[in-house]
């Protein structure tokens, strides 16, 4: 071998090496997951860790609706036991699904920080016993000190995992979509929020704001700011600075997350400003279609060339009352396309021979078969970036938290229409379908958001999963962390600075007007002075 081609062959391979990613080896990684939807989430991100080798354990509560404890899922799970049920739980998640639904559209922005406030007391309270008891496991706090994780995964749906993070001395990342009006974010990642162009979640709002919608845009901002830390001073920081044994508050320790993996993408969000730790992972659980089911996929091939209607509310909806079901089913009656709607309850009068009820159906896999048309959908973070993935235009019912939100931006973007699901006429939902799957710029604009959702480097799992062993890698990521984590809110605002110049500037005038009138007065004495004399 020619010198010429060794040194081409080494060049060669330090470009192999320089460009290879860096690997992690099998490391010991801590979650402490959410419910429901927010679960289903950090179910995609564990199953894609332990294939790469890592080994997981999972924290969850005796009460739990989603996490299975029974089965070998493949991770360690650890039980806390909490004292209260399954379904206290999810009685405190379905009078927060009401107000929201039927009361919140009628109260004013007080009343409605005030109920949101109660309720948010009540998720709070259950959460509160929940820290206690984990607490309380000395036994576990020593052992899972012993085996020395590399990093934690925590969800702020359910508070404590950054507590724990910060008992066991670990690096920790927070998987999110949104907190109330985003004071989480705002108030403990410091992430920039300009009201005048950054709606408040809930509001209904887009980035382009009148005068009246920036000033209760505003107050909006302040009021949840409060409420926040309203609840943050009197639930959460006696806890905290009684498990760390020193002052210490929930936004401090939520601050010190190395890494905030955001649930959505540019196909989603308003343009804004976001920090180096903030990294988007949205539709990370999206993936291709598979075959559907014999007997479904029959019924979906006899829908012809009119295609089919997919229909889902999530799974917490698990009834309807007859009236909203029988507006439902008389309108999709109405429509030449087949429906197949995920609906556990009571079946309607008014069904027609071209929809099925289904308890459950492989959502992903219908958005995904080329017969579909429309998606009708209650806004839920999952199921809208499934039929952005698929390119699927939607028809939103929302409900609750932030599924309004969420079918607003949608709507925006020109990939959906909006109805009030208590409200609506058979003719209002009839309407929007054929809107939606005859007008062509719903299916354009849905195919462009799908286009940008896939035109990345990187697809969104691999992306939480690269942040993660990131962290692993480099025993955090602090660097990352913005100054303003150790400035007081009057040197974030630069109100010292402003206050030190206003100062000066009025010491300035102070001198100047003082020196005028003295000047003013020595001339006019002299003039005096001058006249006697004369």
């Amino acid at each position: 071998m020619t010198a010429c081609r060794r040194a081409g062959l080494s060049l060669l391979l330090l470009l192999t090496v320089i460009q290879a990613p860096l690997a992690v080896t099998a490391g010991k990684i801590l979650i402490w997951p959410g419910e429901f939807s927010h679960w289903l989430n950090i179910k995609v991100i564990i199953d894609e860790l332990i294939a790469r080798g890592h080994s997981v354990t999972v924290i969850t509560h005796s009460a739990t609706p989603s996490v299975k404890t029974t089965e070998s899922p493949g991770y360690n799970v650890e039980v806390i036991q909490v004292p209260y049920t399954k379904q206290d739980l999810i009685d405190v998640i379905e009078k927060f699904m009401k107000y929201w639904t039927y009361d919140l559209p009628n109260d004013n922005i007080i009343q409605t920080s005030l109920k949101i406030k109660e309720i948010i007391d009540m998720f709070a309270e259950q959460n509160h016993k929940l820290c206690r008891c984990l607490f309380a496991r000395g036994d576990l706090l020593e052992k899972w000190s012993k085996e020395q994780f590399d990093v934690l995964l925590t969800d702020p749906l359910s508070m404590c995992g950054e507590l724990l993070a910060q008992k066991l001395n670990l690096p920790f990342i927070i998987s999110l979509r949104f907190s109330y009006g985003s004071a989480l974010e705002r108030l403990c990642g410091q992430l920039p929020t300009p009201p005048s162009y950054v709606p408040g979640v809930g509001l209904g709002y887009t980035d382009q704001m009148d005068f009246l919608q920036r000033v209760k845009n505003v107050l909006f901002q302040f009021t949840q700011d409060v409420v926040y830390t309203l609840v943050s001073v009197t639930i959460w920081d006696s806890l905290f600075t009684d498990v760390i044994g020193k002052p210490t508050t929930l936004c401090d320790t939520m601050g010190k997350a190395d890494i905030w993996l955001i649930r959505t993408y540019w196909d989603f969000e308003y343009p804004r400003p976001f920090l180096p730790n903030f990294k988007f992972v949205g539709g990370l659980h999206c993936k291709p279609a598979k075959p559907l089911p014999k007997e479904l996929e029959k019924f979906v091939q006899s829908s012809g060339d009119d295609g089919i209607v997919v229909f889902s509310l999530g799974s917490m909806v698990k009834n309807l009352t007859k009236e909203r079901a029988n507006t439902i089913a008389s309108a999709l009656g109405q429509i030449p396309q087949k429906v197949l709607w995920r609906y556990p309850g009571e079946k309607p009068d008014t069904l027609a021979p071209n929809t099925r009820l289904y308890d459950w159906i492989p959502q992903n896999d219908l958005l995904g078969h080329p017969k579909t048309k429309a998606f009708i959908t209650h806004g839920g973070t999952n199921g809208l970036y499934e039929a952005i993935y698929h390119g699927v235009p939607m028809v939103g019912l929302p409900l609750f938290a932030d599924q309004p939100d969420n079918i607003i931006h949608m709507k925006t973007k020109g990939a959906a229409v909006m109805l009030d699901i208590n409200k609506m006429e058979s003719k209002d939902l009839r309407e929007a379908l054929i809107d939606v799957i005859n007008n062509p710029m719903y299916k354009e604009s849905i195919m462009r958001l799908s286009r940008i959702h896939h035109d990345q480097p990187m697809k969104p799992l691999d992306q939480a999963v690269f942040w993660i062993e990131f962290v692993m890698r480099n025993k955090g990521a602090k660097h990352l962390r913005v100054e303003a984590h150790n400035l007081t809110w009057y040197q974030y605002h630069c109100l010292d600075v402003a206050a030190f110049l206003l100062s000066i500037t009025a010491v300035v005038m102070f001198i100047f007007v003082k020196t005028c009138s003295w000047v003013i007065c020595k001339c006019l004495r002299r003039t005096t002075t001058k006249n006697k004399i004369e």
